[in-house]
């Protein structure tokens, strides 16, 4: 058993989800924690013809890519200039497809999905969908057996603290720079009140948002991605600049920790946010 404590009054400031990776996020009052993430959180992959995936890295116009869910379960795509298309969750054939070092069977979502998904990037791609999340197991450095992952680029939620975001902000301000959103950073969840950088304490830890509890794997090691305004998709300078003199080590430029669920149930924006004992 462990004792948790809320210091400093902590709450989940938010709560969001990416259903198609790489894509734009749905922002959620309350979630349901699955043992491979969030319900419903990058499930589904863009990919070149041959599987490997397409992440705003290489395709900024990914962020343009709005997805919702629909009543029946299905995927509904969105961008502008463009009518919305319901793609239903499929089953049958498999094919492989790749994210990062892995490779893992997935479902095609069809024609109809990959023409629509092709004419907003202007390149040829297909869209699958993870019908299995059991089939993908995070990097057994800091995961345990039995431990699954979605199509996230590595663990099953990634964790920013609000006040991070404020320090590297005024960093940012102090040198002429515009401030950026917590949006860059993709996250899953938010918590405020804590001080700026407390989460590099909670590695190694047991964090609960309310009656989840989790895992503190791993520091976000993070890219180019982060330079790309999620709601213009246009490139800028920061806030890599500012990480780079603020976060540099040796693991590289860091915001944000990974948790793995040591459970499953629900959280909602407003729930407290309680540690473990070291």
């Amino acid at each position: 058993m462990y004792t948790y404590a809320n210091l400093g009054g902590m709450r989940l400031a938010s709560i969001s989800t990416y259903p198609i990776k790489s894509c734009h996020r749905l922002d959620h009052t309350d979630a349901v924690v699955e043992p491979w993430g969030l319900a419903g959180d990058r499930r589904w992959l863009v990919v070149e013809p041959d599987g490997r995936l397409v992440t705003q890295r290489a395709e900024p116009r990914l962020a343009l890519v709005r997805p919702g869910l629909g009543n029946g379960g299905e995927l509904v795509l969105r961008t502008p200039g463009m009518p919305d298309l319901d793609v239903p969750v499929a089953a049958g054939e498999l094919i492989p497809v790749t994210v990062w070092k892995d490779t893992v069977d997935a479902t095609p979502a069809g024609a109809a999905a990959d023409d629509w998904l092709s004419a907003a990037l202007d390149r040829e791609v297909r869209l699958v969908h993870l019908d299995d999340p059991t089939r993908r197991s995070p990097d057994p450095k800091y995961a345990q057996p039995g431990d699954r992952v979605s199509l996230a680029d590595s663990y099953p939620l990634l964790l920013a603290n609000a006040a991070s975001l404020d320090a590297v902000n005024d960093w940012l301000v102090e040198r002429g720079d515009e401030p950026v959103p917590m949006t860059r950073f993709r996250p899953n969840v938010v918590v405020s009140g804590a001080p700026a950088w407390a989460e590099d304490d909670w590695l190694g830890r047991r964090v609960r948002i309310g009656a989840v509890a989790f895992r503190a794997v791993k520091p976000c090691d993070r890219c180019q991605v982060t330079l790309i305004d999620q709601e213009t998709a246009e490139r800028t300078r920061q806030p890599l600049r500012a990480l780079g003199q603020l976060r540099r080590f040796p693991a590289g430029l860091l915001f944000g920790i990974y948790l793995i669920p040591d459970g499953v149930g629900s959280i909602a924006v407003g729930d407290q946010v309680e540690l473990a004992g070291a």
